[in-house]
């Protein structure tokens, strides 16, 4: 099986995952963050008990990929819906209160130098009760058929292993008033792990 067969198997099993999760919290008013094309959002909006979904974008051309994809949520008329043009390293007060919020696959494309104005913005300043994130686990790479040094998407600034996935995220949630728990999606292997990892944070009452 090639590669990217692998990946793409892995990215909608992934998305399927997280919509589940995102479910099982039992939230209504849900925040993607960093949605891409839409993929994720196209499930949450097949799914009534989602009463208010919004996903936030930076890339122009992602968020216009969405609005195609997602026009008749866009043009139904009350909207649960709602897509908007910006970063999560930015405090925007038109993300805060969300029950529930998803990062998947995007905390890797940000600057390292950045990780800390996402955690202000998003854990400070946003405060989901829960946020599921997801991000490669490095440490799979070679099943990948990948050298080492070399990540699955050019425009991935780094790759955590689970170590480091764990320390920075547990860092977060103590300084942020979160628990967090850890897993995986994919085929486990006994050295490696899962290819994706995961955290689910839950803001302290």
């Amino acid at each position: 099986m090639s590669m990217m067969t692998q990946m793409t198997g892995l990215h909608e099993q992934r998305l399927d995952h997280v919509a589940s999760v995102l479910k099982a919290t039992g939230a209504r008013r849900v925040l993607d963050l960093g949605c891409g094309s839409g993929s994720l959002l196209y499930r949450l909006l097949a799914d009534s008990q989602f009463e208010e979904v919004v996903g936030l974008e930076q890339s122009g051309a992602s968020l216009a990929q969405a609005r195609s994809m997602l026009a008749e949520y866009l043009n139904e008329s009350a909207p649960r819906l709602k897509l908007l043009c910006g970063s999560y390293t930015d405090k925007n007060a038109h993300l805060i209160g969300f029950e529930t919020a998803a990062m998947v696959e995007t905390i890797e494309h940000v600057e390292p130098a950045k990780l800390s104005k996402v955690e202000l913005a998003v854990f400070g300043y946003f405060q989901p009760k829960t946020l599921y994130m997801t991000t490669p686990n490095s440490e799979y790479n070679p099943l990948f058929d990948l050298p080492s040094g070399v990540f699955r998407e050019p425009d991935h600034k780094f790759e955590w292993t689970r170590v480091k996935f764990q320390q920075w995220a547990r860092g977060v949630a103590q300084r942020q008033g979160y628990t967090v728990t850890f897993s995986g999606i994919g085929d486990y292997h006994p050295d490696f792990g899962q290819p994706t990892q995961t955290a689910l944070f839950k803001r302290k009452e």
